[in-house]
């Protein structure tokens, strides 16, 4: 049983090569682990302030996304609890970090904070590749950073079990062509990405 509401959420902009890693590791999430109903997998993408509702209505926030913290690329890095907000501000990489930053602010500001909190990132190997998918190195790191995001979820509580078969792109979380399959498909220049 659930130790109350959790929110897992992917942030970033799939158009920016691996500013797109947080949306794509909570899509892959989606596609193999089931959860219980007090569980929302949320696509974030850029939207910034209009986040903020799900976080105030979450206890557990579990957050992916792409840092540039200076580290090697690849790189994976958990921040929890308080750590997370000074962590999302520390250094700017795009318009969807700040707005994340402030989406917690704004949160805690209402009152309606998260009890728990974790970031789940990895170092960005390239941003400047606009429309191109994620370099090899930081896709690599996807089933990596599910391993811990499963082993947070069950730390709180939280029910997940792996699907015995993994839905199909078309059942995921982006439509539309924006699953990683359909995008790296309309953009094969870019899919070597940028070893």
């Amino acid at each position: 049983m659930s130790n109350g509401n959790t929110l897992v959420l992917g942030i970033g902009n799939i158009l920016w090569a691996d500013e797109g890693f947080g949306v794509r590791a909570v899509e892959e999430f989606h596609r193999r682990y089931q959860t219980s109903d007090d569980v929302v997998i949320m696509d974030g993408g850029t939207q910034g302030l209009y986040l903020v509702q799900f976080v105030q209505e979450a206890d557990n926030l579990l957050v992916f996304d792409a840092v540039d913290y200076g580290l090697d690329p690849g790189e994976m890095i958990v921040v929890t609890g308080d750590e997370v907000p000074k962590f999302t501000g520390a250094k700017k990489m795009s318009l969807h970090q700040t707005g994340f930053q402030e989406v917690l602010s704004a949160a805690d500001f209402t009152g309606h904070y998260p009890n728990e909190l974790t970031l789940i990132g990895v170092q960005a190997l390239d941003l400047e590749d606009w429309g191109g998918s994620l370099t090899d190195l930081v896709k690599s790191k996807i089933d990596q950073a599910l391993d811990i995001a499963v082993k947070q979820l069950r730390d709180w509580g939280v029910e997940v079990t792996e699907r015995t078969v993994p839905l199909a792109e078309g059942e995921g979380l982006l439509v539309h062509d924006l699953g990683i399959g359909a995008y790296e498909a309309e953009h094969p220049l870019e899919t070597a990405g940028g070893a």
